[in-house]
């Protein structure tokens, strides 16, 4: 039995445990990874939007800890960002959950963030991190 929930910004289809025919998984997600020129300067960016510690940070890579995984920063020498508006390249992007998304979008901006243009959507909100990679911000009651 597979429930699925519809907003404005995502469709979010979630399996019941009576789901008998799910496979077993084959591994889990401990941490996504994104690149960037200084690694220490966005992992800094994102430990203060998403209130996770950086438990290491040199000139090559930064991690912070959350509560189920974790987020990895590494330097490359010739980061290039991704487009916005997409080309349809962009390889990913973070879709963060927040009670209030305007406070939260202008805090971003406050702490580095430049909002995208164009916005595509009305109930969420897109953001450029500091080091060029497009976030989305959406109500945190949209994803259960």
């Amino acid at each position: 039995m597979t429930d699925t929930q519809k907003t404005d910004a995502q469709t979010v289809s979630t399996s019941t445990v009576a789901d008998a025919a799910a496979p077993a998984p084959v591994a889990r997600l401990a941490m996504v990874t994104l690149d960037a020129p200084d690694a220490a300067a966005l992992g800094e960016f994102y430990s203060a939007v998403l209130g996770w510690p950086m438990v290491y940070a040199d000139e090559n890579y930064a991690m912070l800890t959350g509560p189920s995984h974790a987020l990895g920063v590494g330097t490359i020498p010739d980061y290039r960002p991704p487009d916005w508006p997409d080309d349809g390249h962009k390889q990913f992007h973070l879709d963060l959950a927040a009670d209030d998304v305007r406070a939260a979008a202008d805090r971003c901006v406050e702490l580095g963030a430049a909002l995208a243009d164009p916005q595509p959507g009305e109930s969420w909100v897109v953001l450029i991190d500091p080091a060029g990679h497009p976030f989305c911000i959406s109500d945190a009651k949209n994803w259960g």
